[in-house]
């Protein structure tokens, strides 16, 4: 029986995310699985995947192949390279110990690039709110010269008004009063 190691799709459509599983080659790709090892979501930046490291080091130890797509995302986790490292400990090139602290430098470097790139995501976020704010602003500054200038014009038309009709008043002859 081949085993693969593949990617079983949930999600609506447009909003996909996927269980990482094990599964027989002839099964649908939805269908019957074997064991489910992780999660993966695409839809975050970056992608976030949910592990199940020691099964999936297993499965491979076992002759499971995975996808494409799969094999970049073990391959991500560091799964491909503790399998490299077992079979330096079989073969006597070092211990097992020699392999867990190569194993943790890199998956500390890989931590402190990521949170690099986190950070740099936020910075650009953080830029763009900044720019965004500017623009509100400049906008809200314009719109309230318009109101100012509007509602100077109505006044000044307002008193042209009123001293015209101040003019009429004074202008016209005053009636006497009748004498009866």
């Amino acid at each position: 029986m081949a085993t693969k190691i593949r990617l079983q799709r949930h999600g609506r459509k447009g909003y996909a995310f996927y269980s990482i599983v094990i599964a027989d080659v002839r099964a649908p790709r939805d269908g019957k699985f074997t064991e489910k090892i992780g999660t993966y979501n695409p839809n975050t930046n970056p992608a976030t995947v949910d592990l199940k490291f020691d099964r999936a080091l297993y499965w491979l130890g076992v002759g499971a192949q995975p996808t494409d797509t799969v094999r970049n995302i073990l391959s991500r986790e560091g799964v491909f390279l503790m399998k490299h490292l077992m079979g330096g400990v079989k073969k006597g090139a070092f211990d097992e110990a020699t392999a867990q602290v190569r194993f943790n430098a890199w998956k500390a470097d890989k931590q402190k690039g990521l949170q690099a790139v986190m950070a740099q995501e936020a910075a650009k976020k953080a830029e763009a709110d900044k720019a965004r704010l500017e623009a509100e602003k400049k906008t809200n500054e314009e719109i309230a010269k318009k109101v100012a200038d509007k509602k100077a014009a109505e006044a000044a038309a307002k008193a042209e008004a009123e001293a015209a009709a101040q003019a009429e008043v004074e202008a016209a002859p005053e009636e006497a009063p009748a004498e009866a």
